[in-house]
């Protein structure tokens, strides 16, 4: 998809297990990745809510907008403010990462 200024956004659906461990605490861990490819950014891997342990995250106050992904919302764990954030409502050109969650740290393999 096309973006302003030669900003682009790719989204696929991967098939690579990806782990999410905070201070030994498996926090989850999918086979079922949605990667998002953005200009500028590392590649980030939104997980279904499926295979994230919901129970351990505690929802912050923190919003943020982005004008290509629209607005997050961020979750915190015990330890790490604002760990992880989804799009409740994105644009729909990145539907497909609706309601995932996305982490700063994960593992592939």
């Amino acid at each position: 998809m096309d973006m302003t200024s030669g900003h682009r956004i790719s989204i696929e659906q991967g098939s690579q297990r990806v782990r999410v461990v905070k201070d030994g605490q498996l926090l989850a861990e999918s086979t079922r990745p949605v990667v998002l490819r953005e200009t500028g950014c590392p590649v980030r891997y939104y997980l279904p809510p499926e295979d994230v342990r919901v129970e351990l995250l505690t929802r912050s106050q923190t919003s943020t907008h982005c004008p290509f992904k629209g607005d997050a919302a961020y979750w915190s764990v015990a330890g790490a403010a604002d760990l992880v954030w989804a799009y409740p409502d994105p644009k729909p050109e990145v539907a497909e990462i609706k309601d995932h969650f996305c982490f700063y740290d994960t593992e592939l393999g």
